[in-house]
């Protein structure tokens, strides 16, 4: 199936820039889309609730300006990540807002709800649920989603288990849909290697925490370019759901990463109660497994300028493999 216009037709590259909890805020989006890329953001970071409003305002508002100004690079479109989860009270105010100011991608994720999609699709948007396993892919379909998010092993955050080999596979199988996959992309070569995989897009959000316009402190940023793959850690414990995060930032909190507890999966926290746990996004930094080829704290449009350059050289040295190996086979059979 055909990517819809709005993944398609104002694109860059085949990205989407994911949304970061705490990380992700008005100025990052707006970059993002700037340069072409899909900008996301979680309501919950607009805090307090009413915040929300001035956010979307504000996204909406820049970005038709840029369009104005600029009608031969136009913007690429944003998107609203919405927490489908019980311990999120705020998910009816913010679902009415994100309708209010059509945001045209919505991304959901921890639950699938019927009546969160049926808003979107009425002011206009399209959703995008991530999930972990086939299984929460058919739920979230069948509960009218409109596209995959599979968060493969090795992305930021919470995250899987699966390699994105075989969870994309599974995945078409049966679904012909859009998928963006997420999992350690962090170059234009991997985003032409989740194409390669059979997903349409790509999913990045750890190389954008270590960019100027991120609201990251500066400490995560500068562990993230003096990190790699080999410093990630993957628990549970500050969730309840199971996540990576930088190693370096769970020693500084005092604890030991070869030695984890695990937490309770019944007392998940995601920032919408202010409680104890909320801290681990805070003190306790997310990120995924590919964070080697980060190596400087660039602007979002230089980054964005980097992969692009890297997705087009992707292209072209597969593109020469090819050929190189259409020779021989011709060569064999003379």
């Amino acid at each position: 199936m055909a990517l819809p216009p709005v993944l398609r037709d104002r694109l860059r590259l085949p990205l989407i820039a994911s949304p970061l909890f705490i990380i992700s805020v008005p100025e990052l989006v707006i970059a993002q889309c700037k340069a072409g890329i899909v900008g996301s953001f979680p309501a919950l970071n607009a805090r307090p609730a009413s915040l929300l409003h001035e956010w979307l305002h504000q996204i909406t508002e820049e970005l038709a300006i840029w369009d104005r100004d600029h009608p031969d690079t136009p913007s690429a479109p944003f998107a609203v990540n919405h927490i489908v989860h019980k311990t999120n009270d705020r998910l009816e105010h913010d679902v009415e807002a994100s309708s209010k100011w059509k945001a045209p991608i919505v991304i959901t994720s921890l639950g699938a709800r019927e009546d969160v999609n049926q808003a979107v699709h009425a002011s206009g948007g399209i959703v995008l649920h991530d999930v972990i396993t086939d299984r929460f892919a058919r739920k979230a379909i069948e509960k009218g989603a409109d596209g995959l998010i599979p968060v493969a092993a090795g992305a930021g955050g919470h995250a899987g288990t699966l390699s994105p080999f075989a969870l994309v596979q599974s995945l078409r199988e049966w679904f012909d849909g859009p998928i963006a996959l997420s999992g350690a992309i962090a170059t234009g070569h991997a985003i032409l290697g989740a194409q390669a995989m059979g997903a349409d897009l790509a999913y990045a959000g750890s190389v954008f925490i270590a960019t100027k316009e991120a609201a990251a402190v500066q400490g995560y940023k500068d562990m993230i370019v003096a990190s790699t793959g080999e410093d990630i850690v993957y628990t549970n414990l500050f969730t309840g759901v199971h996540g990576n995060y930088l190693a370096p930032s769970v020693i500084a909190a005092g604890l030991d990463p070869n030695d984890l507890p695990k937490s309770d999966p019944s007392a998940m926290n995601f920032g919408s109660g202010g409680n104890q746990k909320s801290k681990a996004w805070r003190d306790i930094w997310g990120c995924g497994q590919g964070i080697g080829a980060v190596k400087e704290v660039p602007s979002v449009a230089d980054l964005v300028a980097r992969l692009a350059d890297e997705y087009e050289q992707a292209k072209a040295e597969l593109a020469l493999k090819t050929s190189f190996t259409a020779g021989k086979a011709l060569l064999a059979a003379e």
